[in-house]
């Protein structure tokens, strides 16, 4: 409890006690603008959080609307979350960077993250080459994906990266593939098959499938993929959606295990394991060859996971929070 009490101050107040000569109008608008419509602060909360007046909340607000700045969407980047992206792509490497600016007290990183990464996806999408995009998984894609709007993606493909059933032939709740596909209007192709296998045999006869084969074919081919990425805490996704074990997860992270992309697991230096998990999963690691690695995820429980990504290569653009991206910056 404590430690999450100490997190919130630290993801709190977003330095936005800030000297305002700093800061630009428009910038302090924008900020204002998001938490009111974003992240449903109140003006009093604004004004505490911005170190300014309750009046001069509602001034900013105003004028978000009157110049353009609001579409429910915050149409104006804000200078500090430009620097950061800066910083990002200056010490990892990247290609692209987004940073969404935080919202202080917010439990789920995704509140903000989620609505901010959206028209940067949907421009993907709109894009009139046709592309094929490689999927991943999870929570956060899934999120995302919710707060789409409808878009004309139908000369496009999606193909999954993952399998989507447990070991006790469950499938997995948090797939996505088929909900973007009715977003954008395209044709997909899920893996349809087990995220991992029990035997070398087994993995020899999944991959055999015809339907199998084709999806990791296509995959592999893909133009860029968008993927999230997975702690291995105890609230490790592959765990707590059932596709490892207790013992699996310590032996993981006996061998050095800090994160995971579609399944397969990763250590600090940004290097997938050798491990029978690793060697088993049925879909597709990224990158493959020059294909772009997109990745959304932010907060406390990723940023080791996060850390290692980058650290590797793994991923080439990334989205995430305004917190996430100073502590990734200033490590």
């Amino acid at each position: 409890m404590a430690k999450a009490k100490a997190q919130g101050k630290s993801q709190g107040k977003s330095q936005a006690a800030h000297d305002e000569s700093d800061v630009s109008p428009r910038d302090l608008a924008a900020r204002a603008a998001w938490l009111s419509f974003v992240g449903g602060m109140t003006q009093d909360q604004i004004a505490q959080e911005l170190g300014i007046s309750r009046q001069r909340v509602q001034r900013l607000v105003a004028r978000a609307s009157a110049e353009g700045l609001v579409r429910v969407r915050i149409d104006h980047p804000i200078a500090e979350c430009l620097e950061l992206e800066r910083g990002l792509k200056r010490r990892f490497g990247l290609d692209a960077a987004w940073v969404s600016p935080q919202i202080s007290g917010a439990s789920d990183p995704l509140i903000g993250l989620a609505p901010f990464a959206v028209p940067v996806l949907e421009r993907l999408f709109e894009r009139e080459e046709a592309k094929v995009f490689a999927l991943g998984t999870g929570r956060t894609l899934k999120t995302v994906v919710e707060h789409m709007q409808q878009v004309d993606g139908a000369r496009h493909k999606l193909v999954s990266l993952i399998g989507n059933v447990a070991p006790d032939g469950s499938a997995s709740f948090y797939e996505v593939i088929m909900q973007l596909a009715e977003k954008i209007r395209a044709r997909h192709y899920p893996m349809a098959a087990p995220v991992f296998a029990r035997s070398d045999e087994e993995l020899a006869l999944y991959r055999s499938l015809p339907h199998v084969k084709a999806s990791r074919a296509l995959a592999k081919s893909a133009d860029m993929a968008i993927v999230g990425i997975g702690q291995l805490g105890d609230d490790a996704p592959l765990y707590v959606d059932g596709f490892l074990t207790a013992e699996e997860l310590l032996d993981l992270r006996a061998g050095g295990g800090v994160g995971e992309i579609c399944g397969h697991v990763f250590n600090r230096e940004g290097q997938y394991l050798d491990h029978p998990v690793n060697h088993r999963m049925v879909g597709v690691s990224v990158p493959v060859g020059d294909m772009p690695v997109y990745c959304i995820g932010a907060g406390t429980s990723k940023l080791e996971a996060l850390r290692g990504a980058l650290s590797g290569g793994l991923i080439h653009g990334l989205f995430t929070d305004e917190w996430t991206a100073r502590e990734l910056v200033n490590s």
